[in-house]
């Protein structure tokens, strides 16, 4: 009987995997978590506990992106390096000190035509841009805005291209924007069915083609961070993203003491 019981505890605990599979990664590049200035984090709070949350996940630095969206979300770089400032100070008085670089998600709009002609936007480490479009329409100024960020010397990335549903019946465009120069980025929500059957189809078909160069957790709120629980108990996530190139690693050597407390641009 005792052996028995051994046996099958042994493979109920091999079949378990170990909560810190995200530690390849080391950045997190598309989140939500700086406090009070979008449909993310509520409060500082709030914050810490989930940065402490994705840190047993794995995740040591965290590049902040929250949403720039006119009429919605008017977050500029004041409003972001306050909402940092307040995010590490924080996380200090808690002893906690997480590497903090602050940058957006900018919505392809009238505003963000403005930000790049200002040259105001909100750069990641080694020069990239986040850009999103609406779920609902495709942006017909996608391409143009990909070429204007480049000939500011910014390297764009197309948030989440797979849940821009306009998309799942033509895979040709994927391939048209990363020969625009543009790279993509995956959303580790979406190798679960968390926002549907669909999105995560398409997200496994660039995936297997090799087409994403990032990933983010794109957390917003509890109801995210337990399913990316649930998702790095369930999935071998390393082995997974082994089709693509990710380069998330690759922005880690930008987190030194100057950059990780200041917003870039």
């Amino acid at each position: 009987m005792n052996f028995l019981t051994n046996l099958f505890k042994h493979k109920k605990s091999s079949s378990v995997r170990p909560l810190a599979q995200l530690e390849f990664l080391e950045v997190d590049m598309h989140n939500h978590l700086l406090p009070g200035i979008d449909d993310g984090s509520s409060s500082v709070k709030n914050s810490i506990n989930y940065i402490q949350a994705l840190q047993r996940l794995g995740l040591k630095k965290f590049i902040c992106t929250p949403h720039i969206m006119a009429g919605v979300h008017p977050n500029n770089k004041s409003t972001i390096e306050e909402a940092q400032v307040a995010l590490v100070k924080g996380l200090k008085d808690s002893g906690n000190e997480t590497p903090i670089f602050a940058a957006a998600e900018h919505m392809i709009d009238d505003g963000l035509s403005a930000l790049i002609q200002q040259d105001e936007l909100c750069v990641m480490p080694g020069g990239y841009v986040l850009i999103e479009m609406s779920y609902l329409s495709e942006s017909k100024a996608l391409f143009h805005t990909i070429l204007e960020i480049q000939n500011l010397g910014y390297k764009p990335i197309l948030a989440h291209p797979e849940r821009y549903g306009y998309y799942h019946n033509n895979f040709n465009i994927y391939k048209q924007i990363k020969d625009a120069g543009c790279l993509l980025q995956l959303n580790l929500l979406s190798l679960s069915r968390y926002y549907g059957v669909d999105t995560k189809a398409i997200a496994m078909t660039l995936l297997k083609s090799g087409m994403y160069d990032f990933v983010g957790t794109d957390l917003h709120h509890e109801r995210h961070l337990e399913a990316l629980q649930k998702i790095v108990e369930k999935y071998p996530i390393r082995e997974m993203l082994k089709t693509s190139p990710i380069l998330n690693q690759s922005l880690s050597d930008y987190f030194d003491n100057s950059k990780s407390q200041g917003i870039a641009g």
